[in-house]
């Protein structure tokens, strides 16, 4: 078995992006995945191996993050990290007003998401990141399909939204 600063140095970027798409506050990701790997290190003993090293740690780094909301129920801001992470890389020729239109929906796109229960929000954000929906499955405590099934409906759902939203302001 690997040791825990290995599994630490390899998976701990992945699980801050991560809770940095759940929180949308860096410093709270930041705490609660010390939180994910202190949890880990005590449990190490009983991971049974029926899945991934890495969907184990997701799944923890969930549930830490569902603990947290439930023990203080913060109000999440919503600052442009998220919009970088889903602007990185995508070269953007378009004008100022396009750009700003962008940005606007992005934003929102974020808001409705916060109002979505976790688990689809967390089917979308990790899929957003290109996991699998095996791994997704397990990381929530669901069957693939019923992750596919999330998926699908929740984004079918932000689609409709902001469709009628951007109806509405004609």
């Amino acid at each position: 078995m690997q040791d825990l600063e290995e599994l630490y140095q390899l998976y701990s970027p992945d699980i801050y992006r991560y809770l940095c798409g759940l929180t949308h506050d860096p410093v709270w990701a930041e705490d609660l995945l010390s939180e994910t790997f202190l949890k880990a290190v005590r449990a190490f003993g009983r991971f049974e191996g029926r899945s991934s090293i890495k969907t184990w740690l997701f799944t923890i780094a969930r549930n830490v993050w569902v603990d947290a909301l439930r023990r203080k129920r913060p109000t999440l801001s919503y600052d442009d990290m998220l919009a970088g992470y889903l602007e990185q890389d995508m070269p953007d020729p378009r004008g100022l007003e396009e750009e700003c239109d962008t940005r606007d929906l992005a934003r929102r796109a974020r808001q409705l998401l916060e109002t979505c229960k976790p688990n689809a929000r967390t089917v979308l954000l990790m899929r957003a990141q290109g996991y699998s929906f095996a791994e997704i499955a397990q990381a929530c405590g669901i069957t693939e399909n019923s992750a596919r099934m999330l998926s699908f409906r929740t984004r079918n759902w932000l689609r409709d939204q902001l469709k009628q939203e951007e109806g509405s302001m004609q």
